[in-house]
């Protein structure tokens, strides 16, 4: 009887560490405002076990009197997308070490991908850091929570 108990108490124990794993991996579904001179409002939500990030909103959506496009994207069939619901972030997953790592990053005022990776400083601010080969060689930018 003590055994069953013990074994009780190690799966409730498992359960339980596995849904906090899980509520702290989804702690970066929201709407994230960038830094930079371009700021952009990046909605990031889950699909699966993945996340990923979306602009909804940009400072200045507006040029020459029309809607900002994918200009510098280098697949010229992009070029014409609009900024407005472009996908930046892809394929991100949360490590369990207080990181999400993803497939890619997407710099639309460049028009490159760099690898990336994303952690919580806290709750409300998010540090984003895209790179070329290694990590070393990259650049990183603080979001803030907007919502």
């Amino acid at each position: 009887m003590k055994q069953r108990i013990a074994s009780l108490a190690v799966i409730a124990s498992l359960i339980c560490f596995a849904a906090q794993s899980q509520n702290k991996a989804d702690d970066i579904i929201g709407i994230w405002l960038t830094g930079g001179k371009e700021p952009a409002k990046i909605q990031i939500y889950k699909s699966g076990e993945k996340f990923y990030g979306k602009i909804i909103w940009l400072k200045n959506s507006i040029e020459n009197g029309k809607q900002r496009v994918d200009a510098n994207n280098p697949d010229k069939a992009k070029r014409s997308n609009p900024i407005i619901g472009l996908l930046m972030l892809t394929g991100f997953k949360f490590d369990g070490d207080d990181e999400w790592k993803g497939d890619d990053i997407y710099d639309p005022e460049s028009g490159k991908t760099y690898s990336s990776y994303m952690y919580l400083k806290d709750k409300n601010t998010l540090k984003v850091r895209g790179y070329v080969g290694i990590s070393l060689f990259g650049r990183t930018e603080t979001w803030t929570r907007t919502n």
